[in-house]
């Protein structure tokens, strides 16, 4: 405990975020994703909803540039054209060999699998403002899995870090959610500022890849990670899968990503060489800005080409408030608190 105790004084100062005076040591859920902090967010769950039906103002409705298809349909049978049937369900190879007009029926899915799929690798161990940036994918996952959970489909995820991916397959039990939030938990405990470095991080096309093998067809996929290090691969699994699938793509980026300090000294590094940059210079300034901004770039272009809707987080804001907006959603009412007058 108090090693851990240590990792998250480290975490806090290098992080800007220092601790509240008076408020004990202990963890700090803007660092550390607890179990218990992932599990409260069940009740927060309870008004999102992720199906085609969605509110005038939310990023995955009709009106915006991208939506979500829904479940797959079934195929229930073939009879004849009944006026009012829908001409574009008429099975014109059937109609032209009977001489009768004739109609496919379809059913809906009863469900729809989803697969969550959260990265906690060591670049989304930074934040400035309000909450590392794997703290802020952390519970959106938990808000994605609990409002899948809720509205009746089977949910599942692939969790990963710089040298772990934990697949949980797509079930309608609370044990599977158990699973995945266990998995969130323990992929975010390795993150620290002791951690060692590793010398090969993984690459974001491996969980996709297995995001491929696993979602065939009419699965929803909810891709939540700063996006780090992807290329041409990345771009044509990411293809591949909406091809068939629904796909929600959540970047996650800090607040320093649009507002860069003035007159900051950074340390950057790509795991085995690092380099100190200074941002008084106007020059450094104008290629950092357009280095990190190119990245959603390329996610706001996948949204044009692909039709995927992008829901973008900030690790600078509450999760659950931006959550509820991205969806259309007003603010949460606040319970009132009743008790003996003190």
């Amino acid at each position: 405990m108090t090693a851990r105790r240590t990792q998250d004084r480290r975490a806090r100062s290098r992080a800007g975020l220092a601790a509240s005076a008076g408020i004990p040591d202990t963890v700090d859920p803007r660092i550390r994703a607890t179990p218990a902090r992932l599990r409260a967010l069940g009740s927060q769950a309870r008004a999102l909803r992720l199906l085609p039906r969605q509110p005038a103002a939310s990023a995955l409705n009709g009106r915006h540039a991208s939506r979500l298809r829904g479940r797959g349909l079934d195929f229930e049978e073939l009879r004849g054209y009944l006026p009012g049937d829908d001409p574009r369900t008429i099975d014109w190879k059937v109609t032209a060999r009977t001489g009768e007009p004739h109609v496919r029926v379809f059913t809906e899915e009863r469900d729809r699998p989803a697969l969550i799929v959260v990265d906690q690798r060591m670049s989304m161990f930074f934040g400035t403002r309000h909450a590392m940036k794997s703290v802020t994918a952390a519970e959106c996952a938990a808000l994605a899995a609990f409002a899948v959970r809720n509205q009746g489909d089977r949910v599942g995820g692939i969790v990963f870090g710089d040298q772990l991916v934990a697949e949980i397959r797509p079930q309608r039990t609370t044990r599977a959610l158990d699973r995945f939030l266990t998995a969130i938990d323990a992929a975010n405990a390795e993150l620290s500022a002791d951690a060692p470095r590793v010398e090969t991080p993984l690459p974001l096309n491996q969980p996709l890849s297995a995001v491929a093998r696993i979602a065939r067809r009419d699965h929803l996929i909810v891709l939540i990670s700063d996006f780090d290090g992807i290329d041409d691969r990345t771009e044509r699994l990411i293809g591949r899968i909406a091809r068939h699938n629904d796909v929600i793509l959540c970047p996650v980026t800090d607040p320093m990503a649009h507002d860069l300090p003035d007159g900051a000294r950074l340390i950057i590094s790509d795991g085995a060489l690092q380099a100190e940059l200074d941002t008084g210079e106007a020059r450094v300034r104008r290629d950092l800005a357009t280095f990190l901004s190119g990245r959603l770039a390329t996610i706001f272009e996948w949204q044009r080409r692909f039709g995927m809707p992008v829901l973008p987080l900030s690790a600078g804001e509450e999760t659950v408030a931006q959550v509820r907006r991205l969806l259309g959603l007003g603010k949460a009412r606040r319970r009132a608190v009743r008790g003996r007058p003190g």
